[in-house]
């Protein structure tokens, strides 16, 4: 049995070519309002008002910018315990890289019976910290390859 994208979870497969679009017609409507973000829809034929904080406009912003481009898109909670697969491919690397990571104390993590299990939020700290290197060895890079010239 085949079920169309319009009825198949976001989270689960790429966006379609309409979800990009609203998805973008929804962005530039928010970013042109500003910091102070009113969103009024219609709630069982009643209009609802919802204040958008900064920070939940921009989350909101980051989201639909990711489907807007044709991301696939997993909301993982700070606080929730990730298995060794699950981290790894939020990484981007390979389970055993993984677990080496681990093993050498990069990445805080606990047992649960006898399987690893990494918070999402340490995980975070830990891409934060990778990102940020990598970014400064091409900034290096960058200014070496300047001076060649």
């Amino acid at each position: 049995m085949s079920v169309t994208a319009a009825t198949t979870a976001l989270g689960g497969r790429r966006p379609s070519r309409e979800e990009q679009a609203a998805a973008n017609r929804l962005r530039k409507i928010l970013a042109a309002q500003g910091d102070d973000t009113t969103l009024r829809m219609l709630d069982n034929g009643k209009t609802a008002e919802i204040a958008l904080t900064p920070a939940l406009s921009g989350l909101l912003m980051d989201l639909l910018d990711h489907v807007g481009k044709g991301d696939a898109v997993a909301l993982v909670p700070v606080s929730q315990m990730l298995t060794t697969q699950q981290a790894a491919d939020l990484l981007n690397v390979s389970r055993p890289f993984l677990i080496s990571l681990l093993d050498r104390g990069e990445i805080e993590y606990v047992f649960v019976g006898r399987h690893r299990r990494i918070e999402a939020d340490a995980l975070f700290a830990y891409k934060k910290i990778r990102d940020a290197k990598r970014s400064a060895a091409l900034d290096t890079l960058a200014e070496l390859d300047g001076e060649m010239l």
